[in-house]
């Protein structure tokens, strides 16, 4: 199921830079982590949606090149973001 625009908003509000910002890379993993963290639950139930795998492999991938890329231009934000979105152990 697809993101609410509440819920988006929230997320963007949370993770944003300054008052216009919707599109930071910041903001973008925190909506991709959103929607990865909802198609796992929606294959605990559903094990055989090979379709939906796929797309959650590709917001996997996208998702790992904005961290690589945030890490490369700005070390702190990469740290902060990872603690906020608890994406490493």
């Amino acid at each position: 199921m697809a993101m609410s625009k509440s819920r988006k908003q929230e997320i963007i509000k949370e993770y944003r830079k300054s008052e216009n910002d919707v599109g930071s890379t910041e903001v973008q993993i925190a909506l991709l982590t959103e929607e990865i963290n909802n198609l796992t639950e929606h294959f605990k139930t559903h094990i055989h949606d090979f379709h939906s795998k796929r797309g959650l492999q590709k917001m996997v991938g996208r998702r790992k090149k904005l961290l690589n890329y945030l890490k490369e231009t700005d070390v702190v934000s990469y740290r902060e973001l990872i603690k906020k979105l608890n994406l490493r152990k």
